[in-house]
């Protein structure tokens, strides 16, 4: 059963980092996805994601209740939307997609900002402790 974790969660990880490039695909599910694969299947696989000097440390985060910092809840919708319109205005001939991609981009904008925690600024009096 190890190895169907590991094959899932590698297949997450790669699905993941297509994620980062392509619009309609998202990163963080398919990341959360492989970590949870790799924290049954494999300590190292697992220890080697959370440690990733790109993503680890927002994958620790969340998955400890500190949620995503502010500003990188307004890249992730930045980025997100500025290629969600890119796609919405190449599909000027299939207005049925263009609803579609709009759908989408809207319930991952719900999402983000209801239901995943926004992790707390530290105070300079904090950080210097």
């Amino acid at each position: 059963m190890k190895i169907v974790f590991n094959l899932i969660g590698c297949l997450a990880v790669a699905l993941g980092v297509l994620g980062i490039f392509l619009p309609l695909l998202p990163t963080t599910p398919f990341l959360l996805l492989a970590s949870a694969c790799f924290a049954r299947g494999s300590t190292r696989l697992h220890h080697w994601l959370q440690t990733n000097r790109v993503f680890g440390k927002y994958l620790r985060d969340y998955e400890n209740g500190k949620g995503i910092p502010l500003r990188g809840k307004v890249w992730v919708l930045i980025f997100m939307w500025s290629s969600m319109g890119y796609s919405i205005w190449r599909l000027h001939q299939r207005p049925a997609l263009q609803i579609l991609v709009a759908l989408i981009g809207a319930g991952v904008t719900i999402y983000l900002t209801r239901y995943v925690p926004t992790m707390q600024a530290r105070k300079s009096s904090d950080a210097a402790e």
